[in-house]
């Protein structure tokens, strides 16, 4: 499997691509800016990018849909509770922060237990609202993608609109933590760690 990841935009978001090293094939997982510097990372990895999958539909996580999208081809993915968000700058941030983003609809709306297949790897949805309704975290293999549900030492914000902190906590205790200690965990901002960590020293948890 190719996995990689980088920080995009002005509040470095991660990005993320994964893809399958025998047939070429892979996704790219929120596209929030910079979206030429994503396309360019998937020529030189030589992945044909097939889906574009959204962990929800804040602005941070989405501003180089459109760019990205046109470019490779690639079907959209978001769960059906964040759909909305995709058309409604409001919905979506993007209005508060001196854009108003709105793309095409989603050519595919994700469900709690659904899995994408690139190529020869497996990628499951994991349902985890609190961020957002629709947040959804990724399992592939050994790593999950948490999107901006569970950062190292910290787990997301709930107090914009559709956020829920209780939510949320029971989200990462049910969804997440259930994983073993060694699961890596790649969130939707900065560093990489893994759920033991987290079950340690995560003051939120």
């Amino acid at each position: 499997m190719i996995f990689e990841g980088f920080g995009v935009g002005p509040i470095e978001a991660n990005c993320y691509i994964i893809g399958c090293d025998k047939t070429g094939v892979g996704a790219v997982v929120d596209p929030g800016a910079e979206g030429d510097r994503i396309l360019k990372r998937l020529k030189a990895l030589g992945i044909k990018c097939k889906y574009i999958i959204l962990t929800h539909g804040h602005v941070d996580h989405i501003s180089a849909l459109k760019e990205v999208r046109e470019a490779t081809g690639a079907e959209v993915l978001i769960h059906a509770q964040d759909a909305g968000m995709l058309t409604s700058p409001g919905q979506n941030l993007s209005m508060y922060m001196g854009s108003l983003l709105k793309f095409k609809a989603a050519e595919r709306l994700l469900e709690e237990g659904d899995k994408i297949q690139v190529g020869e790897v497996t990628i499951e949805v994991i349902h985890t609202p609190g961020h957002t309704p629709g947040g959804i975290s990724l399992k592939v293999g050994n790593i999950l993608i948490t999107g901006d549900t569970l950062f190292q030492g910290s787990v997301g914000r709930s107090d914009f609109p559709g956020g829920d902190h209780n939510v949320l906590i029971n989200s990462i205790k049910t969804k997440l933590l259930v994983f073993p200690d060694d699961t890596r965990v790649y969130p939707g901002h900065g560093p990489a760690s893994t759920i033991g960590a987290e079950k340690r020293h995560n003051p939120f948890l």
